[in-house]
């Protein structure tokens, strides 16, 4: 006896489609979380389990199922993301055309992708300007994913600071500023005993490092440029971020090779002298990143240029 073919639901028809249904079933898949989705489209809970249930009848499945690690997506749901919020995406896109932006008044919600850096040096004087020109505008900074472009593609951020350009024809960038490295260590050093502005190349040499290594692998500019001078270093913590190596050369006689904008947002607080390295170091730029789509967006120009300052 031959087993019949379960039948796929009829997909639904337009008319019978929600808008806001289609909103927050992208919420849903983007966030992973029902309380999640509920707090970015500023709904409650309740509401977004309500529109989880009429959207499983609506398309005849169960879209995300509960499991150990949290709410996993279907491969039904899977299928759809990307589709759905590239559609929603386009459609903001023409219903913003020609829109004013009220940053006073505003509660748009912007999301900045960017490493521990760009947290550090950007994101404070952007939240103290936002305090006084848009104080009901929310900011969530995340970490740049493995493909920044398409997380600007489809929207789930607003811009990505890094020192990193991805050239794609549908990506603007503009600089934000130029940035070098200097070396920190703690005010008392043995090293600083003549007051020295800098350091020489066989005291810092000598000295035992910390390393900011986001991969955790050695070696980097500051190998480099000891190579060549048919030197090495010794390393004696390599640590992932630019927030814990700061705080270890307070407490030690390790010494940091640091952007020197994290060294002055450190230095004053905890005692930290701020010296030149050796030779001169390569510089780098900052850039701020965005989906060409955004350009005219009001609400979005506004954000860059706060971004800027």
């Amino acid at each position: 006896m031959t087993q019949m073919k379960r039948a796929h639901p009829p997909l639904p028809s337009l008319h019978a489609l929600d808008l806001n249904l289609l909103v927050a079933l992208d919420a849903l898949l983007a966030e992973g979380s029902v309380t999640a989705a509920a707090h970015r489209s500023g709904v409650t809970q309740s509401a977004m389990s309500h529109s989880l249930a009429k959207l499983r009848i609506l398309l005849g499945d169960p879209l995300l199922v509960r499991t150990h690690a949290g709410m996993s997506p279907t491969p039904r749901a899977r299928a759809l993301a990307e589709p759905l919020t590239r559609a929603l995406t386009e459609l903001r896109s023409v219903l913003s055309s020609g829109t004013s932006f009220d940053a006073r008044t505003s509660r748009r919600r912007f999301t900045i992708g960017t490493a521990d850096y760009g947290a550090l040096v950007v994101i404070p004087p952007l939240m103290k300007r936002l305090g006084r020109e848009a104080p009901m505008v929310e900011v969530v900074q995340r970490p740049v994913p493995a493909a920044p472009a398409d997380a600007l593609e489809d929207e789930r951020l607003d811009v990505v600071l890094s020192v990193q350009l991805e050239p794609r024809a549908t990506l603007s960038a503009q600089k934000l500023f130029d940035e070098r490295l200097v070396c920190v260590l703690r005010a008392g050093h043995p090293a600083l005993a003549r007051r020295r502005r800098a350091l020489d190349l066989e005291t810092f040499a000598s000295l035992s490092h910390v390393q900011v290594a986001p991969r955790g692998s050695p070696g980097g500019v500051v190998d480099d440029l000891l190579a060549r001078s048919g030197v090495s270093r010794h390393v004696a913590l390599r640590v992932a971020d630019f927030l814990v190596a700061p705080l270890v050369v307070a407490e030690s006689d390790l010494v940091l090779t640091v952007p020197e904008r994290v060294a002055r947002v450190f230095a004053p607080s905890h005692g930290l002298a701020v010296v030149e390295p050796p030779e001169s170091l390569p510089t780098f730029t900052m850039w701020m990143v965005w989906h060409e789509r955004r350009r005219h967006d009001p609400a979005h120009a506004w954000l860059r240029g706060v971004v800027v300052g």
